[in-house]
């Protein structure tokens, strides 16, 4: 799909610029706005209001203000909503695909999947909403009876990053609305307008004020803060980096807050000599490239057998150097810019020193010339384990490859991380399989495929990657507090 100027135009007109507080669009309390920059031209898309810390605290009121009539709505009505919005945004699939494309810089075409993932966290949680259920039941001693009831958790803070300004707010929003819990929507100051257009698309399908209210800023601090430091807020949910993952964790620790948090990765791709290098090559291109490399999930440490590693490394670099890099919403764009200069200069270093420890360049590594933030998709093998590349989230087009010699070792390098989200493998045997599913230390794993996100599935890590799950079953419990009553045995009396 193409998009014309006028497209374009058109759909930055229908996004609301303010912030949402109880129902209302505003300006901010100190009148500032920000610049939300396209990183394919590095012009200026729109600007927006850029949230004052007294605004933060008048959207905790919003929301604490809301919270026990909004718990006390059926759950059928929320999922009523729910599922409104799920039409709503499937019906405005291009506009969100053409406005996240221009200010994040995934390929349209990218973009309308990313709708179709983020729409059914819409889909998914309105079916949850009416099944969250307890327990009633006999003690063991027969003396009481055990009643267990779920209730929502209350105001919640969402901070959602860059890379998927649709998906990231859904994934959060859909769960605490089919839970009953209010919300603080602070969305990263670089993707800010998708946000903004399905906050718009929630109050039109009915969302009562107060329930959800977004408040984008550039003084992220600030605005976050005091709300963190306010005992009425009870929920924090937090998808980016693990050191600023590990400063909201110990800011959250004075109010015993309810914590969520999807932080970094460094996901290794194993290929086993059984693979069918192929199909593996195939996976990897997905793994590595889905949202051009900067997504959590992201292959970062391609890990392949001695015996196929050529193989498999001159297959990768044929379709890597065959890809169109270029502005998102031009024809045949497979690959578009990356978010802005210093993540593109960070990538570039990591280049860099992978190059100077001996690794060797199959494609790409190059500086573009010209405007925006481009970096061409790059191949590196003979990568050093010391190379900065192997340990750090690359974030980009990057693909490093290492080989190993047996199975154990494959593990140790995998494991050799922080970092413990995701991990891929490729292999026909089942019982290594097996293997690799309880030996890999991460929150989840792969089997013969380059992609693992669905909305009916728990999405999360472990070790450093993380605390809770968002997604499947297990996303709508990050947003309930379970209680027990005990009842005496109501046959005392007659005994």
């Amino acid at each position: 799909m193409s998009t014309t100027s006028a497209d374009e135009a058109r759909v930055l007109a229908s996004v609301p610029k303010g912030i949402l507080i109880d129902g209302e669009w505003r300006d901010s309390s100190d009148g500032r706005t920000f610049d939300v920059i396209d990183p394919a031209t590095s012009l200026v898309l729109a600007s927006v209001a850029d949230a004052a810390a007294q605004d933060g605290m008048l959207a905790l009121d919003a929301a604490a203000a809301a919270q026990d009539g909004w718990a006390k709505t059926a759950p059928r009505y929320r999922a009523e909503i729910l599922r409104a919005a799920f039409e709503r945004v499937t019906q405005l699939a291009d506009d969100f695909a053409i406005l996240m494309s221009l200010e994040m810089g995934k390929p349209v075409a990218e973009a309308r999947g990313e709708v179709a993932y983020g729409a059914e966290f819409l889909r998914w949680f309105s079916e949850e909403a009416s099944r969250v259920s307890g327990r009633y039941g006999i003690a063991p001693d027969g003396k009481m009876r055990i009643l267990v009831h779920k209730r929502p958790v209350g105001p919640s803070l969402f901070i959602t990053p860059w890379n998927f300004p649709l998906a990231m707010a859904t994934r959060k929003i859909s769960p605490a609305v089919a839970a009953g819990c209010t919300m603080v929507l602070k969305p990263a100051a670089l993707t800010p307008l998708t946000s903004l257009l399905f906050a718009q698309v929630m109050l039109e399908v009915g969302i009562p004020a107060g329930v959800l209210n977004v408040v984008q800023t550039t003084r992220a601090g600030d605005v976050t803060g005091p709300v963190i430091a306010d005992e009425r807020l009870r929920k924090l949910s937090f998808t980016g980096s693990t050191g600023v993952g590990r400063r909201l964790i110990a800011d959250s620790a004075h109010n015993v807050l309810r914590v969520s948090m999807e932080l970094g990765g460094n996901a290794p791709f194993l290929v086993f000599e059984d693979a069918d290098v192929d199909k593996a090559v195939d996976g990897a291109m997905i793994a590595k490239l889905r949202n051009m490399g900067e997504a959590c999930t992201a292959a970062n440490r391609l890990i392949v057998h001695e015996s196929i590693v050529d193989e498999f490394a001159t297959k990768l670099t044929a379709k890597m150097s065959q890809l169109t890099v270029a502005r998102g919403t031009t024809d045949g764009a497979q690959i578009g810019p990356m978010i802005d200069a210093k993540s593109r200069n960070n990538i570039h270093a990591m280049v860099k020193n992978a190059t100077s420890l001996g690794a060797r360049v199959l494609t790409g590594g190059e500086m573009p010339e010209g405007e925006g933030y481009f970096y061409p998709p790059t191949v590196l093998i003979d990568v050093p384990r010391e190379a900065s590349v192997l340990h750090d989230e690359i974030f980009g087009p990057v693909a490093p490859i290492v080989s190993f010699k047996d199975e154990a070792e494959a593990v140790a390098i995998a494991n050799d991380t922080e970092y413990g989200l995701v991990a891929y493998a490729y292999t026909s045997d089942l019982n290594r399989a097996l293997r690799l599913s309880e030996r890999l230390e991460v929150g989840m794993f792969g089997l013969n495929t380059g992609i693992v996100s669905n909305p009916a599935a728990p999405f999360g890590g472990v070790k450093a990657s993380g605390l809770g799950r968002e997604g499947g079953s297990e996303g709508i419990e990050e947003y309930l507090e379970t209680v027990y009553i005990g009842i005496a045995d109501p046959f005392a009396e007659s005994a």
